[in-house]
């Protein structure tokens, strides 16, 4: 009978011992509310007790989080609309400020966060130019707005150890796109067009080239021509020369013939001469 009295005692003794334990991990913190008020805070990793049914333990992680939000829209100093794709790197640092400005939920806080670090981001965009902005230094952008942000998530008990810009686009179907598409388009043509014109150029060189190198075998050619041509009107002079010397009759003979086929070449030549005439010498039946 006595030992079934202690049965319920040491449950309810074990129960009360569980409920005022609990375990904090490395890399997380803890805060003890006492009904409902925060009780101590920045409770580190280890084995810790609470009072049982008046205190609770709410623990949170305070290792590097991402936080990814969705790309926000810019506009630059000229009026130009960017689309700024980021995500921000940060952890608790003030877990009781975190607790009383969110309540301990982690949604709240990103909730919360995205604006200060998307109004940061919005005063250094909105103070470059188009160019500045997409191809300008990205950590200048950050460095200029980390201090302003981390002023905005103290607050929260947040601290932002790094902030990065994933990219930065032109929004489709905006006026910005298209002024990019027609100067990239501009650019080609005037990249086109140079090369037509060094290919025309050296076109131009080829073909004089070609010209000049024509001119100088048909000027070699020529020349070697004449060079032949008379060589073989030389030839032909002593040829004719070494026979009119053997046999003159047949030379004036000859020449008579030559003169006779050139006057009467036409076949409608009329000559007048003298019936004596030497020229119709060979033409006279007595011969």
């Amino acid at each position: 009978m006595k030992f079934s009295v202690w049965i319920p005692i040491a449950a309810a003794a074990l129960l009360a011992l569980l409920g005022s334990v609990y375990v904090v991990n490395e890399g997380h913190t803890a805060i003890v509310l006492n009904l409902g008020r925060v009780a101590r805070t920045d409770v580190g990793p280890g084995l810790h007790f609470k009072i049982p049914l008046v205190e609770s333990a709410r623990i949170f992680d305070r290792r590097l989080q991402v936080l990814d939000a969705e790309p926000e829209r810019y506009l630059t100093s000229e009026k130009k609309d960017v689309s700024v794709d980021f995500f921000a790197i940060g952890y608790i640092s003030d877990v009781r400020a975190f607790y009383r400005a969110t309540g301990g939920d982690e949604s709240i806080a990103v909730q919360r966060l995205a604006p200060i670090i998307k109004d940061s981001l919005r005063n250094e965009i909105n103070s470059r130019t188009l160019k500045q902005a997409v191809s300008g230094d990205r950590a200048a952008i950050v460095d200029a707005q980390l201090a302003s942000i981390n002023r905005g998530a103290a607050t929260l008990g947040i601290t932002i150890q790094d902030l990065r810009i994933k990219r930065i686009d032109l929004p489709e179907g905006g006026d910005v796109i298209r002024d990019v598409y027609r100067r990239m388009s501009a650019q080609r043509q005037q990249v086109a067009s140079k090369l037509r014109a060094e290919g025309d150029e050296e076109s131009q060189k080829i073909r004089s080239e070609a010209d000049r190198q024509q001119a100088v075998i048909v000027a070699e050619a020529e020349r070697d021509a004449q060079k032949l041509r008379g060589e073989g009107d030389a030839e032909a002079a002593r040829i004719y020369a070494n026979a009119y010397e053997r046999d003159p009759a047949f030379y004036a003979f000859h020449r008579s013939l030559e003169a006779y086929r050139k006057s009467f070449a036409d076949g409608n030549a009329v000559l007048v001469l003298e019936r004596n005439d030497p020229f119709l010498q060979y033409l006279r039946s007595d011969r």
